[in-house]
């Protein structure tokens, strides 16, 4: 079959500005599916009916893929015949009118201040690993970022006099302010420590791994897990736990909802809302355990 994902990475890359997580998301889905496609005998995908997508998204349910992965499959499969709509090579999009099933929101894990404070506190600054992972944590927890986002940070992204922090995702751009103790720790790992393992090939990049490449997702998730357990913390966690953390704690102290949106980078508001739900089950929760009413019915 003609390789098509080069071509439609450059379509995404250039006309959708899509995140790298998000392109290598859709390439790895699209080249799954269009491998599926030549197991059928199938060489153009322009020739693919609704049917045969349908029938896909069976073969997925049958190896137990999540409903949310079958989702994304379907949306990098749409997206897909949009490139090959805009370039020429097809005239409809047959995943466009495949049925999908509604997912079920799970609400995020949220770590207490408490358990914010206890993984913070993990990181052994003198070490020289230890100084960067506490200067990735205190960022991620301050800024409410997306590891993806703090894994392509450069150096100057981060305005330390002003303790700002320039965030770029796909055509959005949003500056978010950072707290004292985590610029601190950032100066400490820029000025100390960034020197002792960055190369050449580093570029401009703010957070390496210690062979002075970027870290992945992957490598970031590790670490915070290590410190998760170092912690004792027993939730299930993730890099995205810090983020989700970042939000109710700021609506549980008052923050807006509109402020929180644009510091998230969410382009709807409904995707926020999700934290107002959070803070009212917390609530319930607390009233719950200390009203004594409740208690004792």
């Amino acid at each position: 079959m003609k390789d098509y994902c080069a071509d439609f990475g450059d379509y995404l890359r250039i006309h959708k500005s899509v995140s790298n997580s998000t392109l290598d998301s859709y390439l790895h889905d699209v080249e799954k599916f269009l491998t599926f496609a030549e197991s059928r005998n199938i060489s153009d995908p322009a020739t693919i009916s609704t049917e045969f997508i349908t029938s896909y998204v069976a073969k997925m349910k049958a190896d137990h893929k999540s409903t949310a992965t079958i989702a994304r499959n379907v949306a990098s499969i749409r997206c897909f015949y949009c490139f090959l709509i805009f370039s020429g090579q097809a005239v409809s999009n047959p995943a466009k009118s495949v049925p999908l099933e509604k997912q079920v929101k799970k609400l995020p894990q949220i770590l207490s201040g408490r358990e914010i404070e206890l993984l913070l506190s993990q990181p052994n600054i003198r070490d020289v690993k230890g100084c960067r992972d506490k200067a990735m944590l205190e960022l991620l927890y301050a800024t409410g970022i997306r590891v993806s986002e703090l894994i392509e940070l450069d150096l100057e992204d981060i305005d330390l006099h002003s303790g700002t922090l320039s965030c770029k995702s796909g055509r959005s751009h949003r500056v978010i302010p950072v707290y004292a103790t985590a610029v601190a720790a950032v100066s400490d790992y820029m000025f100390r420590i960034r020197g002792q393992i960055v190369t050449q090939k580093s570029g401009r990049a703010l957070f390496t791994n210690l062979n002075g490449c970027r870290l992945t997702r992957q490598g970031f998730w590790k670490i915070v897990k290590t410190y998760a357990q170092k912690a004792g913390i027993v939730k299930e966690i993730t890099p995205h736990t810090l983020r989700h953390s970042f939000a109710l704690h700021l609506l549980e102290n008052g923050a807006d909802l509109k402020d929180i949106q644009m510091m998230l980078g969410h382009a709807d508001i409904s995707s926020t809302q999700i934290y107002v739900q959070l803070l009212n089950d917390h609530f319930k929760e607390v009233y719950q355990q200390c009203h004594p009413r409740a208690k004792s019915g």
